[in-house]
């Protein structure tokens, strides 16, 4: 773990400040799409030293107003190491939990309401034999069905970390989404593909025609494809980047 005389250097050198820049850019690309929710739900991502801190957005911010300055940088305790903003609570235990015990990366966690809605259902989730968007994500998905109310406590934020079993995408029952990936890049490219895959088949559905879903094998088989295409969501957020 990084010495606490550390955390501020850290926070400033020019990796770090790169990160944080990065994702200033997926919090407000995550605006521009609409995917936000007032000042809730949260981004992060760990610093790549195994040190066990990540960079978070802050409480009381709207997404489109976030710049590389306002990311802070806490532990996976929960505790603020860097950064001159508060940390809201939530946020607090329900990523430090899934860095901590799910191992990942970056983290994304969103109330978007089209993927929300599907969490609504009976089915609770998106359908990967659908829509090609779909597809990308076969495989690749948990479900947790127990909705248990606010993450005000450790506890809750760890029980939704293992109910996530490792998978990247989680689709957590009456509430929201979290979507994870080794790089902030990569995982903002399946936040948006996930949301617009939800949608689609939301309006497919709106139709009352039957629906028609392809086979687990060619699902399969798209979903590798997709995984191999990951220079897509490179170039996909290099774009936002000077969009933005």
């Amino acid at each position: 773990m990084a010495k606490p005389n550390s955390n501020e250097a850290d926070f400033h050198s020019a990796s770090v400040h790169r990160l944080r820049a990065d994702l200033a850019v997926a919090l407000r690309a995550a605006a521009l799409h609409g995917l936000a929710e007032g000042v809730c739900n949260h981004f992060s991502v760990e610093l790549p030293d195994d040190s066990g801190r990540f960079l978070l957005n802050p409480r009381g911010l709207l997404w489109n107003e976030v710049g590389t300055d306002d990311i802070v940088m806490i532990d996976v305790h929960g505790n603020k190491l860097a950064g001159r903003h508060a940390i809201e609570p939530t946020a607090m235990f329900i990523h430090a939990a899934i860095h901590r015990i799910a191992h990942k990366a970056c983290v994304l966690h969103t109330h978007m309401p089209n993927a929300t809605a599907l969490t609504l259902t009976v089915d609770r989730a998106l359908d990967t034999t659908l829509s090609q968007t779909a597809m990308r994500f076969h495989g690749r998905i948990a479900i947790d069905p127990d909705y248990n109310g606010l993450a005000l406590d450790n506890s809750e934020g760890e029980r939704i970390a293992r109910a996530m079993q490792g998978a990247d995408v989680a689709f957590l029952g009456n509430h929201g989404v979290v979507v994870c990936g080794a790089r902030i890049d990569h995982a903002y490219d399946d936040l948006y593909y996930l949301e617009r895959a939800c949608a689609v088949q939301i309006l497919a559905q709106s139709t009352r025609r039957p629906l028609a879903p392809v086979s687990a094998a060619i699902a399969q088989r798209v979903a590798k494809q997709g995984m191999g295409e990951l220079l897509q969501a490179e170039l996909f957020f290099e774009a936002l980047r000077r969009t933005l």
